[in-house]
């Protein structure tokens, strides 16, 4: 099917646009950016979205024009995100890489209860109040649950590897699961939390050991391996199922 543009735009203008594309309206975020000397396109695995990256001074028609002719990439690369899991009752996510049951009740009292597996079923999120908040609910306690492990984790790394580490922060990034800057900061992805814990244990290695090198040489794994055992089976894991968890909680 060809690419349809359609002329309806946001209130303001270079906001972004609207395609249909196979039968579905996507959005076509624009950001004018005064470095870029050309059109960029690329696909937010993490929003689900499309961004073009554009000169500060390009058309919107020189746009509409850019994405028009790169169709078949873009049906490609949406192709390519990982299915959309949201974060709604009766949906099953995983949560320390065990399947849990999201289950909502119109009750007052705590947000969200963990409850134990019973028999053969899964594991429970109970979540409380209005249906309409449920998935900013979740999110904001998964944020907490990641930010607590990854903080026990960064502690205990950086104590045996005799570092400091500066500020943690929690983000959702498309392409990473962590980065230590160079003033000592930590940041790490709050999906983390969904992966199993010797995942998330192996990422706060890793950024804990950049407090000592910061590169990828071979004395910076064998910090690595000397704080955090089973490194490859942690780096394998996020190679085959690390895309996954960014339709963790994305709309459909």
């Amino acid at each position: 099917m060809p690419l349809a543009l359609f002329s309806k735009q946001f209130a303001q203008p270079d906001d972004g646009l609207e395609i249909a594309l196979d039968g579905k309206t996507r959005l076509v975020m624009l950001n004018r950016n005064k470095r870029a000397r050309r059109y960029i396109l690329r696909v937010d695995a993490a929003r689900r979205v499309i961004v073009l990256t554009m000169p500060a001074r390009g058309s919107v028609r020189e746009a509409r024009r850019f994405v028009a002719r790169n169709e078949d990439w873009l049906r490609a690369q949406l192709a390519r995100l990982p299915d959309a899991v949201p974060f709604l009752h009766g949906a099953v996510i995983p949560f320390r890489g065990m399947p849990h049951l999201i289950q909502h009740n119109s009750g007052k009292g705590r947000v969200v209860r963990l409850m134990e597996a019973i028999e053969e079923a899964p594991p429970v999120l109970d979540i409380s109040g209005d249906p309409r908040h449920l998935p900013r609910r979740l999110t904001d306690w998964l944020k907490k649950q990641a930010r607590q492990e990854l903080a026990a984790r960064v502690a205990e790394h950086a104590a045996r590897l005799d570092v400091v580490p500066g500020k943690l922060s929690l983000r959702d990034p498309r392409s990473r699961w962590g980065s230590c800057a160079a003033n000592g900061a930590l940041s790490f992805s709050w999906r983390l939390v969904l992966a199993p814990p010797h995942v998330l244990d192996y990422v706060a290695a890793h950024e804990v050991a950049h407090l000592r090198e910061m590169n990828h040489s071979a004395d910076f794994w064998a910090l690595v391996e000397q704080t955090c055992a089973g490194t490859a089976g942690a780096k394998s894991w996020l190679k085959d199922h690390g895309k996954g968890l960014h339709g963790i909680g994305a709309s459909a």
